[in-house]
């Protein structure tokens, strides 16, 4: 049976003609209409909130140096950052400890429980994540049953330029999970992983594909970043709703190949420790297996059938590949896993990068990851 789908307007075709030397225009017509937050033309950025009864308040975000604090003028509270890298940014107003959304910016970052807003910084070019005039994908939003969960469940499903057209054409597919804070939409809205596919895609440095974007939080008790016995949960869930519901849906509703060298695995962190567990543990159904600044507690039991037999998992895997910032809390954890593979001889790629457990790093992670699959 078909489903019902939505399709999201997120670049239909190329649309408004910018050259690949050229800056993007802003996403949103909101944040540029508002007085604030002020981009100036140096790149550094004013941030203005009202908050009369507030003692305190700062401006933090994902830019290097954290919290900024705001100066009070009668209740009016301003600050002034940068200049700032051309990127998308998150940030929040810190109200006496607390953090919420910017109420002057309208440009939200979509989360489990939202408290962020979206800064768009540009330069004299554009970045890979900023549209561009190149051949663009759809992404459809997808709702369905979840017979693992006994709940209706969201995800999006990113289709390359001419996937409506070309009708015969089968494909290979990418499943991109989110972190703990976020949700299904955050790959697309914050992450702009449609957007770095087609502009790796304009410049021939990848295969087309599908790109499957679930909802990561499986497990509704504890959060899952909490602690083991929570983590674990979710991930087993999770594992049972991408194999049981999504995966065959997937097949059934897109022209997709088969086969696991025709599927690719990859997240971001507890994303990560997902796509690390479930594709390691599923060879036979995932041939190309990532993870971005990945949470891994303890690989012995975490990746148990992995270290079993190294000779057959050399053998089904066509690439283990992960990365993790050097700025990153979860480094060390990491490269030790890193060095247990190498004892195991167990073949993979490690990459420490710059950058912290941000979303500048898990960007420019996807886009070392997709050159890499669906390759030979």
């Amino acid at each position: 049976m078909k489903l019902p789908l939505l399709a999201l307007a997120i670049g239909l075709m190329a649309g408004t003609a910018i050259g690949a030397d050229s800056p993007a225009p802003p996403r949103g017509d909101q944040q540029r209409q508002a007085a604030y937050p002020e981009i100036h033309e140096d790149r550094t950025v004013t941030f203005r909130v009202r908050a009369p009864g507030a003692t305190n308040v700062s401006v933090a975000g994902e830019w290097r140096g954290g919290g900024t604090p705001m100066t009070n003028d009668q209740g009016n509270w301003s600050a002034t950052i940068g200049p700032l890298a051309p990127d998308l940014y998150s940030y929040s107003i810190v109200v006496d400890g607390l953090h919420v959304i910017d109420p002057s910016n309208s440009q939200l970052k979509p989360m489990r429980f939202p408290n962020s807003s979206v800064l768009d910084i540009h330069g004299e070019t554009p970045c890979l994540h900023d549209f561009q005039s190149v051949p663009h994908g759809t992404v459809r939003l997808h709702e369905y049953n979840s017979k693992a969960l006994g709940r209706i469940r969201s995800l999006r499903v990113y289709t390359p330029p001419g996937y409506d057209k070309n009708t015969h054409t089968k494909y290979p597919v990418l499943y991109l999970f989110h972190g703990s804070g976020d949700n299904e939409a955050t790959w697309t809205e914050f992450g702009h992983a449609h957007l770095i596919t087609d502009n790796l895609l304009a410049q021939g440095k990848i295969k087309p594909m599908i790109i499957v974007m679930p909802g990561g939080h499986a497990y509704t008790g504890q959060s899952a970043g909490t602690n083991t016995e929570a983590r674990m949960k979710n991930i087993n869930l999770f594992e049972q709703d991408l194999l049981g519901d999504v995966l065959p849906m997937i097949e059934e509703n897109y022209r997709v190949k088969s086969g696991a060298e025709n599927r690719a695995i990859i997240g971001l962190s507890m994303g990560g420790s997902q796509s690390l567990s479930i594709g390691l543990k599923h060879p036979e159904l995932f041939a190309w297996v990532g993870g971005m600044s990945s949470g891994i507690r303890n690989p012995m039991e975490q990746f148990e059938g992995l270290f079993k037999d190294p000779k057959d998992t050399n053998k089904k895997l066509k690439l283990l590949w992960f990365a993790c910032g050097r700025s990153d809390q979860l480094l060390e954890s990491n490269q030790q896993f890193d060095k247990l593979l190498t004892e195991h001889g167990i073949k993979h790629q490690f990459q420490e990068v710059e950058g912290a457990h941000q979303w500048r790093v898990w960007r420019n992670n996807l886009a070392e990851f997709e050159p890499m699959i669906f390759r030979r």
